[in-house]
């Protein structure tokens, strides 16, 4: 069924099909409540004919609902419509840990322990709320863009083992990463999912799985029965702490694997601080039940064994294709036998489970900051056992009450009957003495005051009579009774106080860079005075206030003068030759226009004491403008000189902005 362009629940719009399970197809949709993209997994049409199975699916699915961590992808919404059965879900960009196996085989074991990491946190938080994912694999967790692990389907593998429609051959996609009791059909709880997220590890360490065979139950069959090559063997450079983690998490027996998957987190974080260290502790070898199922399946895998050996003694003396079809027909009932075994130690473990003894479980309690009397009272009549310990209390807290509590409390989160809870509880608030310090160094003062459990401030002061270095004196008194890790003020002598500084050469530096080299030598900055000489650059120091290289005490002032040079402008002479010659049109005795004759333009500008000529250039008599530009230092005299004939001088100031002198 192609639900690609339909809207169902009146809110999520099918966009594309992004994925496709043995249970379910998942599709990229968008929820037009919320106006977001989301992920719609929806159950496939041959699951939607059994009401009980669609029952317990909504049920987990609900339940998983509330697991919200960053680790665990989050499911929103459930509903059905038309048959149609679905689950709405975070939209998770990535690819899935099998196909990242399947790209690059052989993962590095520090990225390794990074994903497995964050799926046994997710698993943490979901064992906490009594939720058990039975279905971890690669193919359920996918790894972000930016290298987060996602673990999805929570819930739905609870769904589908609880179903009547559940085989064996159901489950082909997952045999792989069964727990020994899942592949029997016995009870699963929190341990299944740590046994399932070993061999995770395992195959992202080996690029392989532990068990595998031609059919689902012959691998089966090997989870409970044969022990897996240890992945060290296979790929040397696992540092042997992760080999032995691995190990632990795929024992046989649940109760030598790892207590919770808080344990095996706590390790893998060792792992990455302390890779070769010897820290993870196997479990003692508990004593198996002698009429344990497994033992009925190996004795009766023996019998099938020599009833084959002794149907193929037999076949040697008939014919080929005789010996061929009875051989097919033996090993189809040799199959059904081992599914018949399989069955009944499901029923056996479920009769177990239902009817054998089982702890009764109680909310755990909050117990922090109640007193220690109160505190066992309500252990008692919640039938728990209890552990004290005292230590001090760095806050403060009064002798008496709960500081601490292993197991710690969380809402909905429940424990059996009997649990034992380590309970810390206040000594009150640990007091020490004081030393006295005054008139050590400051070395030894805070020597002192470390030893005797106490915090120090320090300032520090001139003092003409106390050496440097030596503790004038304390805030808190000599053998004063103060809590542990207070604060004691201690002041500190400078001595004198002023330090000598040497004086740095300043002369031919920029008026700045004098002026940070002065205050990186720790002095200040003195009278700047300012003279011109154009022999030297302008704006560099000419003088210093005092001689280079010579000691004074530190902040002195140092004076300088400074090279500044008058500043060169520039302006503008327009010259209208017609009106400065009183120039007039002339015609001959024909009554002809005479033209104009040429006659010689000089400019002479006086700036600054000295006179330079600076235009020179021959111009009919009629020329009305003449455009000379002009440079120099203030006020400057400009002289106009016609066949060298002074015509007239007069002042220019050149501070005057654009300056422009019209001579006519």
């Amino acid at each position: 069924m192609n639900l690609e362009g339909r809207l169902i629940g009146n809110r999520y719009e099918i966009l594309e099909r992004i994925g496709n399970g043995g249970m379910a197809t998942v599709y990229k949709s968008r929820d037009h409540v919320l106006n977001r993209n989301v992920a719609v997994k929806v159950l496939k049409e041959e699951f939607t004919t059994d009401a009980e199975f669609v029952k317990r699916f909504n049920i987990e699915a609900q339940s998983a609902a509330s697991l919200t961590h960053p680790n665990i992808v989050s499911i929103y919404d459930v509903g059905s419509e038309d048959d149609i059965h679905y689950i709405v879900m975070e939209l998770v960009q990535g690819k899935t840990l099998k196909e990242i196996i399947m790209d690059e085989g052989v993962l590095p074991w520090k990225w390794t322990v990074n994903i497995a990491i964050q799926i046994a946190s997710a698993l943490e938080v979901a064992h906490r709320n009594n939720i058990v994912h039975r279905d971890i694999k690669p193919h359920n967790i996918i790894i972000t863009e930016d290298g987060t692990a996602k673990v999805t389907d929570f819930g739905i593998a609870k769904a589908v083992s609880n179903s009547t429609i559940t085989s064996f051959g159901s489950t082909i996609g997952s045999v792989h990463y069964f727990s020994p009791e899942q592949a029997r059909g016995g009870y699963t709880d929190a341990k299944s999912d740590l046994y399932s997220l070993g061999v995770v590890m395992y195959e992202m360490l080996t690029g392989k799985v532990p068990f595998d065979a031609d059919t689902p139950v012959s691998i089966a069959l090997k989870h409970m029965q044969e022990k897996a090559i240890e992945p060290k063997v296979i790929n040397p450079t696992i540092p042997d702490s992760i080999n032995k983690i691995i190990i632990k998490a795929m024992e046989k027996e649940p109760n030598l694997r790892y207590i919770s998957a808080t344990e095996m987190l706590n390790d893998l974080k060792e792992v990455i601080k302390n890779p070769n260290g010897n820290f993870v502790v196997m479990n003692a070898v508990v004593q198996e039940d002698k009429t344990r199922v497994i033992s009925t399946e190996e004795a009766n895998k023996e019998v099938q064994k020599q009833e084959v050996q002794k149907e193929e003694k037999r076949n040697e003396e008939k014919p080929k294709k005789k010996k061929s079809l009875k051989r097919k027909i033996i090993t189809v009932l040799i199959v059904l036998l081992i599914c018949a075994i399989i069955f009944g130690g499901a029923m056996f473990a479920t009769w177990k489970l239902l009817v054998g003894n089982r702890a009764k479980q109680v909310q755990i309690p909050n117990l922090v900051e109640m007193n220690i009397e109160d505190a066992k009272t309500k252990l008692n009549e919640l039938k728990l056992k209890y552990s004290v310990s005292e230590e001090f209390s760095p806050d403060g807290k009064e002798a008496g009450l709960v500081l601490a509590q292993d197991p710690k409390y969380q809402d909905n989160y429940k424990i059996n009957e009997e649990t034992i809870l380590k309970l810390t509880v206040s000594k009150g608030l640990e007091m020490v003495t004081v030393p006295k310090v005054a008139g050590l160094t400051k070395d030894e003062a805070i020597l002192k005051l470390d030893v005797a459990n106490l915090e120090v401030e320090i300032t520090e002061e001139n003092n003409d009579k106390i050496q440097e270095g030596i503790v004038i004196s304390q805030d808190i008194e000599a053998d004063t009774e103060v809590a542990k890790n207070s604060t004691v003020k201690i002041v500190v002598s400078l001595g004198r106080g002023i330090k000598e500084v040497t004086v740095p050469y300043l002369i031919g530096k920029t008026e700045e860079d004098a002026k940070k080299a002065i205050e990186t030598a720790e002095l200040t900055v003195g009278t700047i005075k300012y003279e011109s000489d154009t022999t030297k650059s302008n704006g560099v120091v000419l003088k210093q206030g005092i001689e280079a290289d010579k000691k004074v005490d530190e902040k002195t002032a140092v004076s300088l003068t400074v090279n500044k040079l008058a500043e060169i402008k520039k302006g503008t002479v327009n010259i209208n030759l017609k009106s400065l010659l009183g120039y007039k049109k002339q015609v001959d005795e024909e009554g002809k226009d005479i033209p104009a004759k040429s006659v010689e333009v000089m400019v002479k500008v006086t700036s600054d004491g000295s006179e330079d000529t600076i235009y020179k250039k021959s111009h009919k008599e009629d020329t009305e403008k003449i455009t000379v530009p002009v440079e120099g230092i203030g006020t400057i005299t400009v002289k106009v000189f016609i066949d060298d004939v002074r015509k007239t001088q007069e002042q220019m100031d050149l501070n005057k902005d654009n300056p422009v002198l019209n001579i006519d």
